[in-house]
């Protein structure tokens, strides 16, 4: 379990979905930081492949190969 003391104008927005949703204000502080977190690790892999790519460690694939693939032919 992790509180967190939230600035009042948060917790003020929170308390006003909360109420308009139906949803208490923890599901959607819960949902909001688990949203957070998939986007900070999708850019952390992007990260990574950058770096695999600036090193020469990895190769890109032309869009067009890709789709050609994948039957996503134009």
């Amino acid at each position: 379990m992790i509180a967190l003391q939230l600035p009042l104008e948060v917790e003020s927005r929170l308390e006003a979905l909360s109420q308009k949703t139906g949803r208490t204000a923890s599901e959607l502080a819960a949902d909001a930081i688990l949203d957070y977190l998939d986007e900070l690790e999708d850019i952390a892999i992007a990260e990574e492949r950058l770096d695999e790519l600036r090193r020469g460690e990895t190769k890109t694939i032309p869009l067009a190969e890709v789709m050609a693939r994948y039957g996503m032919e134009r």
